[in-house]
């Protein structure tokens, strides 16, 4: 579909027509933001707010712990991180605050 403004794209989960910077947004997937409302990027770093027990490594992560380059997963609450003798990490946001 087109007008004189420009094209439109149709999203079919939604079943409309979006503009491009519509469309471009909800490609992007949802903010994720840390426990103190900071927007996360991937590649950020972030340090933990309080300990953590990781399930399956045995290990205790402690708060003040810092965790570089984070990658955001497409879920508002969970990012993907690497750490120390831990695959496959995933914390959620509201344990976290960006470093820097």
């Amino acid at each position: 579909m087109a007008d004189g403004d420009g094209e439109y794209i149709y999203d079919e989960d939604s079943g409309e027509w979006l503009s491009p910077e519509e469309a471009a947004a909800k490609a992007k997937g949802p903010d994720v933001v840390d426990a103190v409302g900071n927007l996360l990027a991937d590649g950020d770093a972030v340090t933990l707010i309080k300990d953590l027990k990781v399930k399956g490594a045995g290990q205790t992560l402690k708060r003040g712990t810092l965790i570089k380059s984070i990658r955001l997963t497409g879920d508002a609450q969970e990012i993907n991180c690497k750490h120390e003798g831990i695959k496959g990490l995933v914390l959620r946001a509201e344990f976290v605050k960006k470093r820097g």
